[in-house]
């Protein structure tokens, strides 16, 4: 390729574009389409051309109610900003909406302008909308504090938009290496914050990101078919009063995290006092497959929890598979044991668990030790939780949990313990979201997270 500094040349029918401005701000790519500059502010609705590449300049704001639109096949390229401060991101402020209109052979992708691409070179997707969080309203954080960055409110059903077939690559550049979430968890991936269950997500696949891949902070938005691929930090990050349902969802690592302190399948966090405000957050989950980096880690710290229960959450997660953590496969601490023995709105039930250490499968963290805890195993397995220890990754009998570089199957196969079990009884599990499955975990015998256009593994 050759590169062009500030300029652009049609070369054979395709675009090469190469930028580097004085801040170390990058743009190289090569497209056969018209290329287009997304920046500033979007005021006024606008629909991207499916015609033209589009690089996304800096931090981008939708503001002032407005709708963007973008339709199937549309690569965005994320400008890589050396600056944390100025990493590319787009963001959805209150009262605006977009429409990712994706397909899984046309999806819309949001990538890095690098010709060698990192995580970590932009930051994030953030939506930010009026439903209620337990902190009353705040900014997203790791942007400048303004109205554009605002969210929280009390419209339940506050409606964002619509996503769909959506990829993102190399996100979570505004997080700085061994971030400290426990005092702020900034944007990162695919960012809902007082998001409403009016809005649709389905089909949304982060991978590459350097940091979390997919938060949630305060909103009840619902979602269905989620992958987290080889994330720096959490696959999915709840906070300060998430209340929605997810089914279908798919954390996946083949290595251990160099980026976070601790890097959790799911962490279900309220706040850092935590408080007692309503409402308490609480991820209803059915149906998750949740697999950690092959073998026993060398640095636990780095890969910690398959599902971490902290500060004073609550969760409800079933008919789930959780392997191949090392410190543990569900973890509670000193807020939440109570809360779980207590059946004190929180379960986790008919679950198929795994940990490398198996005495760890279920584990307390102590604030200064993590330990294993034989009281919860025998309280989490009894005939009303329901939850079965898997000895062995390979007894879960998944068609190729493993794949040596190309993408996984997590199918199960004939003799799998996850062909049945699955228990959808009670309010939570019987309402009209959740697809009611014999199986558990993310797939059944349809796999919809085979390679394809959209769920790439590579």
């Amino acid at each position: 390729m050759k590169r062009i500094f500030l300029l652009s040349l049609v070369i054979g029918g395709f675009f090469t574009a190469c930028k580097k401005d004085s801040n170390n701000n990058v743009v190289d790519i090569i497209t056969d389409k018209k290329v287009d500059t997304l920046k500033g502010a979007i005021t006024t609705d606008l629909k991207l051309d499916p015609a033209k590449t589009y690089i996304l300049q800096g931090q981008v704001y939708v503001k002032n109610n407005a709708t963007l639109t973008i339709p199937a096949g549309v690569t965005v390229y994320a400008q890589v900003n050396a600056s944390r401060s100025f990493k590319s991101a787009l963001i959805i402020t209150q009262g605006s909406k977009i429409y990712v209109n994706g397909t899984v052979d046309k999806p819309v992708v949001f990538t890095s302008a690098a010709s060698t691409k990192m995580p970590g070179d932009w930051g994030a997707l953030v939506v930010l909308g009026k439903a209620p969080t337990n902190s009353g309203t705040g900014n997203a954080a790791g942007l400048p504090i303004s109205t554009d960055t605002r969210y929280g409110g009390n419209v339940s059903n506050d409606n964002s938009g619509s996503i769909t077939y959506l990829r993102l690559e190399y996100t979570g550049g505004i997080n700085a290496p061994a971030e400290n979430e426990w005092s702020t968890d900034k944007v990162s991936g695919m960012v809902f914050e007082s998001v409403g269950s009016g809005t649709v997500v389905d089909n949304v696949m982060v991978k590459y990101s350097n940091d979390d891949s997919f938060q949630w902070v305060g909103g009840t938005v619902n979602a269905t078919h989620l992958i987290s691929y080889n994330s720096g930090d959490d696959d999915f990050d709840y906070d300060m009063g998430y209340q929605g349902n997810m089914q279908q969802i798919i954390g996946y690592r083949t290595r251990a995290s160099s980026q976070a302190l601790r890097a959790n399948g799911v962490e279900s966090y309220n706040d850092s006092v935590p408080t007692t405000n309503p409402p308490l957050t609480r991820p209803v989950i059915s149906n998750m497959t949740i697999i950690g980096p092959q073998g026993v880690d060398q640095s636990k710290t780095n890969i910690n929890q398959g599902v971490y229960m902290r500060k004073g959450t609550r969760l409800a997660i079933r008919n789930s598979i959780v392997a191949e953590f090392s410190e543990g496969g569900f973890m509670v601490c000193p807020r939440t044991r109570p809360v779980i023995f207590n059946n004190d709105n929180a379960e986790f039930r008919s679950n198929l668990v795994h940990a490398d250490v198996l005495d760890r499968t279920f584990a307390w963290d102590q604030d200064v030790v993590v330990v294993a805890d034989p009281l919860l195993t025998t309280f989490l397995t009894n005939t009303v939780n329901n939850n079965s220890v898997i000895s062995a990754s390979a007894d879960f009998k998944l068609t190729a949990m493993y794949n040596a570089g190309n993408a996984p199957n997590l199918t199960p196969a004939a003799g799998s313990p996850a062909l049945s079990g699955a228990d959808y009884s009670g309010v939570d599990f019987s309402n009209a979201f959740f697809t009611k499955t014999t199986y558990r975990g993310a797939i059944g015998s349809s796999n919809w997270a085979a390679q394809s256009i959209w769920c790439n593994w590579q």
